[in-house]
């Protein structure tokens, strides 16, 4: 008789693992500390780096004054109006938006607030009506943005360009072109003067603003979705997400920021007038731009913007200290801008890639 031989009912299969490809044999050699510079904190070291090249410089040109407590309190105050408007419009941009109108809608908003009517509604009330007012103003302002972009499909560069000339021209027909002051409430401008801890109230308001925007961006289904749509709108309404409606709460908020900067610098000059806030829609995107966010969208962290923010007012206090020139300041800026994206890029480089 001749044995039955079984080739393969007795014999265990054992499963096959797919061959290592070129991409996965890399990023297993891809040392640890590579991988972590690749994201995030690579993106945001440079930046840090790029902000302690300037303290060192600001301690070597004016050693006397730059380093000094109060000079650093100046630093954060100054940075503080363009901080809040930079949260904002990282929002706006990492979703593939674009804000142009943020410092026109804060001069709107610091003259409306500052407008006889409501100062006279807050003395038969409290002086938060003048807060409300100033911060509605800034939200109506975003939410035309938003339903002009959104549902108008107008592109986001020329509907908010409308929105800058718009805003600032009825700022100055409500304002008769005139400065309008808001000494008279005085309750109002002691809390936005107020220390608390040694720490003025325009620096704590952009302290819980930036918070607040990080654990949106980080924490929440708002900012999850606020990249996608930045990475793929199609993909994403794919997914069911509804674009438009966001888009729209993206605008409000950027508004709403610009109206909180509105009160912000009424209660730092105690005036409101329709020349507040002018070009900071440039120094905003300029600080949200150097900060990692990308102008396609898709990728941006509050972060950087906070890092971005501090790198030019840090650099506009170096050169008041050393008396240069606003020209000189100009080229200065555009250089500090290039400098800190190399560096960016330098420690933010895929670790598959090599140039």
């Amino acid at each position: 008789m001749s044995e039955q031989t079984t080739t393969g009912a007795d014999t265990p299969l054992t499963p096959t693992e797919p061959p290592a490809t070129t991409s996965t044999l890399a990023a297993d050699a891809t040392p640890m500390w590579r991988r972590i510079l690749s994201g995030s904190v690579g993106r945001n070291l440079g930046l840090v780096l790029a902000l302690l090249v300037l303290v060192i410089v600001g301690a070597a040109t004016a050693p006397d004054t730059f380093l000094g407590l109060s000079n650093i309190m100046v630093i954060l105050r100054q940075a503080s109006i363009v901080g809040v408007i930079s949260i904002g419009m990282t929002l706006v941009i990492i979703a593939g938006g674009i804000d142009l109108s943020v410092g026109s809608v804060l001069g709107l908003a610091s003259v409306v607030g500052a407008l006889a009517a409501v100062q006279d509604l807050a003395d038969q009330t409290h002086w938060i009506v003048m807060v409300v007012v100033a911060m509605a103003v800034g939200v109506f302002a975003g939410l035309v943005n938003g339903i002009v972009i959104a549902y108008g499909n107008v592109v986001a560069f020329m509907a908010t360009l409308a929105m800058l000339v718009g805003a600032r021209g009825l700022a100055e027909i409500l304002a008769d072109r005139r400065t309008l002051q808001v000494g008279g409430q005085r309750d109002f401008i002691t809390f936005m003067n107020l220390d608390i801890l040694g720490v003025d109230m325009l620096i704590w308001i952009f302290l819980v603003v930036a918070v607040l925007g990080w654990v949106l961006l980080n924490r929440t289904t708002f900012g999850r979705r606020t990249v996608a749509i930045g990475g793929n709108r199609e993909a994403a309404r794919l997914a069911g997400i509804n674009v438009k409606r966001h888009v729209l709460y993206l605008y409000a908020l950027s508004g709403l920021c610009a109206g909180i900067a509105g009160v912000m610098i009424l209660g730092r000059t105690t005036a409101g007038t329709s020349v507040n806030g002018q070009l900071y829609e440039l120094d905003a995107i300029a600080a949200v731009v150097v900060g990692g966010t990308l102008l396609i969208g898709g990728r941006g962290t509050i972060t950087g913007t906070v890092l971005g923010v501090l790198i030019f007012q840090t650099l506009t206090n170096v050169f008041i200290q050393n008396n240069l020139t606003s020209s000189v300041q100009a080229v200065a800026k555009g250089v500090i801008i290039v400098v800190a994206v190399l560096l960016q890029q330098r420690f933010a480089r895929p670790s598959g890639r090599s140039s």
